[in-house]
């Protein structure tokens, strides 16, 4: 049996416990010799003190016990005594109020007084107290101006990509029981791709995780024309200069503690690329870093690592993005370090991502002889790739881990979603089966049945084909039982990297040690 504040009770032997039931009922002669009775408004099942049967303890004795008055002696001297002070005082009060509303629970109870003891909880946390009501209503008018200052399609997201794809912010990563969030360490991540531009602003909270406060998505195509002309179309860059004053606007509107801010395969191949950069500064106020290749297959492998159980010994990771594909080959032995990115033996990038392939071989009308076309031209890329092969011992020993919008797409397909939903499809398992079953149906469809299904919308429709193709590709030179799909990348690298250099885990848990002293 547990206690509440001391874990284990310990054992007594017969005669001792006896001597503590004669304590007991003793104490509950004095008790009822205190001249209160219970009221007949509080049925036997409302107690909260005493055990069952009995009657509870007056609240006068729970004041002036002289017990309970060393015990509140011996914890804490003068400082014991003004706790006794604001107790009893508390207690007043509850009885004034239960005499008002005689139907309301008795709240007086032996388990009440010995949580609220010292001013602290059961878990040994200070209890908070509440803020006046002048100080509630300022705080909240302060919360109610800085969400008039932002427009409303920063605060849901509107527009931000495909339909129904749109994340929102705040109110998906509320708070968990245990958690502590730091309003003052606040950090932000931007993904520009050559498809989507992407922010996640997000405070740190219990060891490894953290809580989302603000994000924003929107196809932008950056690399649209970009394998043809080698240059970054005027239209391509004004829609995502468009998608960044809206990300910096959030940015502005925050205290920042860190962020960084990065660019990839589009700005890393196309010919104007730093040109594009230069006028996101004059135009937007940010300065985008173009990371390499093995860069952005290490934010890739640090945004799942919460999705590699302590069981597997080997996992293929990969990213397809709209102009490149990372994969990366890791294997974890016994001993396990904190970062998985440390894990990775080999690593590829291909220069192939789902604009660039929907391009070249056109992603409207998808027939299955051009769908093989487009994956022996991957497998191709990935036959250059020298990597041992995998060794499989037992079931669970290795698996597939898929970041990108082909294989979220392809969750939401098979869970048969109205609307895409981030919190149904992160972290789920497709099996081998599952995923060519999605593939075939997929294909089987035209552009106007692709582009009607919530999951995909047309914005994407033309490009999941040259998606799945890659997949296909990735499964054939590395089969696997099962594959999981991960509704995370290079964003959650990003935080997770930051908040781990800046040591804010190990901090916050400091600070929570230092508050059950």
């Amino acid at each position: 049996m547990e206690d509440p504040e001391g874990g284990a009770k310990p054992q007594f032997d017969g005669a001792s416990a006896a001597g503590r039931r004669d304590g007991k009922k003793s104490r509950r002669r004095k008790g009822k010799r205190g001249g209160q009775t219970r009221s007949a408004a509080y049925p036997a099942s409302h107690e909260l003190s005493g055990s069952a049967g009995q009657p509870a303890r007056p609240m006068d004795d729970a004041a002036g016990h002289p017990a309970r008055k060393r015990k509140r002696r011996r914890r804490g001297g003068q400082g014991a005594s003004q706790d006794s002070s604001v107790q009893s005082q508390k207690v007043e009060q509850d009885a004034a109020v239960n005499a008002i509303r005689p139907g309301s629970e008795q709240v007086s109870s032996r388990r009440n007084r010995r949580k609220h003891r010292g001013k602290r909880g059961l878990q040994g946390r200070p209890l908070s107290s509440a803020k006046p009501s002048h100080l509630q209503l300022q705080e909240s008018r302060v919360e109610e101006t800085a969400r008039s200052a932002v427009p409303r399609e920063m605060q849901n997201g509107a527009g931000a990509g495909r339909k129904g794809r749109q994340e929102s912010n705040g109110h998906q990563g509320d708070r968990q029981a245990g958690e502590h969030a730091w309003p003052e360490e606040l950090y932000a991540a931007l993904d520009l791709g050559t498809n989507n531009c992407r922010l996640l602003i997000a405070q740190p909270t219990r060891p490894g995780q953290f809580r989302v406060v603000d994000a924003f998505s929107r196809i932008v195509r950056l690399g649209e024309g970009l394998a043809a002309s080698g240059r970054l179309s005027d239209e391509a860059m004004e829609r995502a200069i468009e998608a960044l004053r809206i990300c910096a606007g959030k940015l502005r509107n925050r205290e920042i503690r860190r962020m960084r801010l990065i660019a990839t395969e589009a700005c890393r191949q196309a010919v104007n690329g730093e040109e594009f950069l230069g006028r996101v500064v004059a135009e937007t106020g940010l300065e985008l870093e173009i990371i390499d290749r093995e860069t952005e297959a290490r934010l890739a492998v640090s945004g799942c690592s919460s999705l590699v159980g302590r069981e597997t010994r080997s996992v293929v990771l990969f990213d397809i993005g709209g102009g490149s594909s990372e994969i990366a080959v890791i294997r974890i032995g016994d001993n396990r370090f904190s970062r998985l990115a440390n894990h990775i033996t080999h690593w590829t990038s291909l220069p192939v991502g789902v604009v660039t392939l929907s391009e070249r071989h056109g992603g409207r009308d998808v027939t299955p002889e051009l769908f093989e076309g487009m994956v022996c031209e991957v497998e191709a890329m990935l036959g250059r790739f020298d990597c041992p092969e995998i060794e499989i011992a037992q079931t669970g020993d290795f698996h597939l881990i898929g970041t990108s919008g082909t294989v979220t797409t392809l969750a939401g397909v098979h869970l048969d979603l109205p609307r895409y939903d981030r919190r149904k499809v992160d972290g789920i398992w497709l099996s081998d089966d599952e995923v060519s079953a999605m593939q075939a149906k997929l294909l089987s469809w035209d552009f106007e049945s692709r582009a009607a299904n919530p999951c995909i919308g047309p914005d994407r429709a033309d490009l999941v084909l040259a998606g799945c193709a890659i997949l296909e590709a990735i499964r054939r030179r590395w089969p696997s039982p099962r594959m999981r799909v991960a509704d995370r990348g290079l964003r959650e690298g990003l935080l997770t990297d930051m908040m781990a250099d800046d040591g804010v885990w190990r901090r916050n848990r400091n600070r929570r040690g230092q508050r059950a002293k």
